[in-house]
């Protein structure tokens, strides 16, 4: 029979406990020991300053080039390409592009398809997680499978079919080509959304549904009052990955908006960079660059909390 424990002093650690975190394995290439060497943290900082140098420099030099060939002459990016800042500031360039290159119209066009396909993904990302993460119906595991399968197919590979399948839409009979539609509808299914809504919602403690059903709330009902309120976070992340995918997308655009007048941004740029200005042309660049950019700053935070609570790290 042992006798009582006796309450040790503060700032004093069993020894068993002592040891135990003294034979610990070192998690990194450097050990602990090595980390308190005065020479070792200074090669670490030195390493991180200049990686941390060497990203930074990477990601701000192309956007400091699209401004400054925003607000330059045509006659002087000619000439020399590589200046660090125009010698005057053409801000016409703006306007102009604005204007005579209709960006503007170009640039709604993008938010309607933008908004409208981020809108649908995030109504069959959520609705379907639901599904398979709560409701759990019977074959769920299987078409879970299949879902996820489709990540692995390129979407070059389906490009024809797709397209075949918004000329002539199976059992209607119509074309949905050159209309919103046919971006918000494909786009609608992604397994990538899907993966992180269901991840999200097997996280969600099961007691909260017991509850809803005991209450007699049915699954439309958990769904819309538990589910949703609870996954604000997860919603910001898929809003945000759609919103920026869907901006720059231009391969299914190009092929499902052919009438010019109905293109998006992503492909009406390219197009126009045959006949405009070049330094009118870049300024528009800098246009369809700002909006997503911004979106991004300002909702970083919940698409980092999103992904780490859906159990996509690392």
């Amino acid at each position: 029979m042992t006798g009582p424990l006796t309450e040790l002093p503060p700032g004093r650690v069993r020894p068993g406990r002592t040891r135990r975190a003294a034979e610990a394995p070192d998690r990194g290439i450097i050990s602990t020991a090595d980390r308190h060497r005065p020479g070792t943290r200074a090669a670490i900082g030195l390493t991180q300053v200049v990686l941390l140098t060497g990203v930074v420099v990477a990601a701000l030099v192309p956007f400091w080039w699209l401004v400054k060939g925003a607000v330059s002459a045509t006659q002087e990016l000619l000439a020399d390409p590589i200046r660090a800042w125009p010698s005057a500031l053409h801000w016409a360039n703006l306007t102009d592009a604005w204007t005579q290159l209709e960006v503007g119209h170009y640039l709604l066009n993008t938010v309607i398809y933008a908004t409208g396909a981020c809108a649908a993904q995030v109504a069959v990302a959520t609705t379907a997680g639901y599904a398979l993460s709560v409701l759990r119906p019977r074959f769920g595991g299987v078409l879970y499978g299949a879902i996820l399968a489709t990540l692995f197919i390129p979407g070059s590979v389906t490009l024809v079919a797709l397209y075949l399948t918004i000329v002539d839409v199976p059992g209607f009979g119509v074309s949905i080509a050159n209309t919103p539609l046919a971006i918000w509808l494909p786009a609608a299914a992604h397994a990538f959304n899907v993966l992180i809504a269901k991840q999200f919602f097997d996280a969600l403690p099961r007691e909260l549904f017991e509850a809803a059903a005991a209450d007699g709330a049915g699954a439309f009902r958990t769904f819309w009052s538990i589910v949703l309120p609870m996954s604000r976070p997860m919603l910001a992340a898929v809003s945000i990955l759609t919103l920026m995918a869907a901006w720059k997308d231009f391969l299914w655009p190009l092929v499902a908006m052919s009438d010019p007048v109905r293109q998006p941004l992503s492909v009406a740029l390219p197009r126009l960079a045959t006949y405009s200005d070049q330094a009118m042309l870049i300024a528009g660049l800098l246009i369809s660059t700002l909006p997503p950019l911004i979106v991004f700053v300002v909702f970083q935070r919940y698409l980092v909390r999103g992904i780490g609570f859906s159990g996509l790290k690392g």
